[in-house]
């Protein structure tokens, strides 16, 4: 295990240095866009040109929803609540290796339920845990608190394919109209697969733990530099009106309270958990981050916190919208889908979407925006070989997924928090990447 851990963090190394950033990487990928569309289709220059600068916009509502995942989750994770859960979760451990088999099992579990909340609560629940428990490997620690992001995120309640398929209006509905969670999130075969991975991870993280001799333990100067977040402290003395609606719980209570009866209505009329689409989701975690920060101005600041880790999606979604428009005007849509269709048949299908979709996120490491590069090719190699929609999203999505658990790109907030690079971490993360992804690969051979 040990050999495999220094080999890992050889190939970390050789990412760091031949890997470029994210942003890099998208422009990179125009530029193949552009080539395949002339050279392999056919389409003029100023066509390709069209299309890929008219595209750049087509996909702002998509760009908005996906940065309400990440800063709704945020805010989540931020709360008073929230944090007094982690610490008292973080007292359990009663062993380094409970520790960590503890933190994979949380880590999961959030991203279940939002990406962005379980990115920032397990960054959280890392340094409660270090601090009660210094005899655990700080570096395993941190990559199980990663878990979640390779293993359940696109499988859960903040997955950005099915949620967006499941959303009226959503930019492939002419297609494919809408496909509702219960075919896809709430599917036996999806449930089953998340459980089985959840198993699967949560055990390895408790037998991957090093013996105490190659333990290697947190500084505590790096945890004294892992901060909390500080509410705003309320005004001394006499209180303006509006320094009183700031700090008051009035309106955060009000909004919260009508938030949640609308929540509620809506499963009412629309036939219960299968209603939950993408704009559901992030109206719900909002809802619930108002109403758990208790204030305008502890809202507020923690707002301001949780967009700063907006800029990716910022920067990025119009470059991968601006691909999505050369794809969909230009005729490649249709190329790659007849490929895909002599490459597979009905039951190799979601198998096969499931390693293309993994082996294209190491490079372009965005479920949303890459949803909507690929989705028009795979769908219409889907049809032609008369698979199921759903099959091709849930393969899409956990392929999506498989390859984070060894891609930097997600895990820099945390590693942020956490004061490591990703070398630190990458040899455990390949390890449970290589026991995980026999494991998902099967299940979607089944599948087809």
């Amino acid at each position: 295990m040990d050999t495999l851990v220094r080999f890992a963090e050889g190939l970390g190394r050789f990412s760091a240095r031949f890997v470029p950033s994210a942003f890099a990487i998208a422009v990179l990928l125009t530029l193949l866009t552009m080539a395949l569309a002339m050279g392999w289709v056919g389409a003029a220059p100023p066509v390709v040109l069209d299309a890929w600068g008219g595209g750049f916009w087509e996909l702002l509502t998509f760009s908005m929803q996906m940065a309400l995942v990440m800063f709704t989750g945020y805010l989540l994770a931020l709360t008073a609540p929230v944090k007094a859960l982690l610490e008292k979760v973080a007292s359990l451990p009663g062993s380094p290796r409970s520790a960590t088999a503890l933190m994979a099992a949380v880590s999961m579990a959030l991203a279940y339920f939002n990406w962005g909340l379980s990115l920032v609560a397990s960054a959280m629940l890392v340094r409660f845990i270090a601090r009660r428990r210094p005899d655990v490997d700080y570096r395993l620690l941190v990559a199980c608190a990663y878990f979640g992001l390779g293993a359940t995120w696109h499988a859960g309640l903040s997955a950005s394919a099915p949620l967006l398929v499941a959303t009226p209006g959503h930019f492939l509905e002419k297609q494919l109209g809408v496909i509702p969670i219960d075919r896809t999130l709430f599917s036996l075969f999806n449930v089953g697969l998340t459980l089985a991975a959840v198993a699967l991870l949560t055990a390895l993280a408790w037998a991957l733990h090093p013996s105490p001799e190659r333990t290697v333990r947190v500084e505590p100067a790096v945890l004294e530099k892992l901060g909390d977040f500080v509410p705003p402290e309320k005004p001394r003395g006499r209180l303006s009106p509006a320094e009183w609606l700031d700090h008051a719980w009035l309106l955060n209570a009000v909004f919260g309270v009508l938030g949640l009866v609308w929540f509620a209505r809506h499963l009412w009329l629309h036939g219960g958990w299968k209603a939950l689409n993408l704009n559901v989701v992030n109206f719900t975690f909002l809802v619930l981050a108002v109403l758990l920060h208790g204030t305008p101005a502890r809202l507020l600041k923690a707002s301001e916190e949780a967009a700063s880790v907006l800029h990716g999606i910022v920067l990025q979604f119009p470059l991968y919208a601006g691909i999505y428009g050369i794809f969909k005007a230009t005729g490649l849509t249709d190329r790659i889908g007849e490929l895909f269709v002599s490459l597979s048949t009905k039951e190799t299908f979601p198998a096969i979407v499931y390693l293309y979709s993994g082996v294209v996120n190491y490079f372009v490491p965005s479920g949303g925006s890459k949803w909507a590069i690929e989705a028009p090719y795979l769908l219409d190699a889907a049809g032609r070989l008369g698979v199921a929609p759903e099959k091709v999203v849930l393969a899409y999505a956990w392929g999506d997924m498989a390859t984070d658990l060894i891609q930097p790109f997600w895990a820099l907030p945390l590693l942020a928090v956490a004061r490591l690079e990703f070398k630190d971490i990458l040899g455990f993360l390949l390890v449970a990447f290589l026991a995980y992804l026999p494991l998902v690969t099967l299940g979607f051979f089944l599948f087809g």
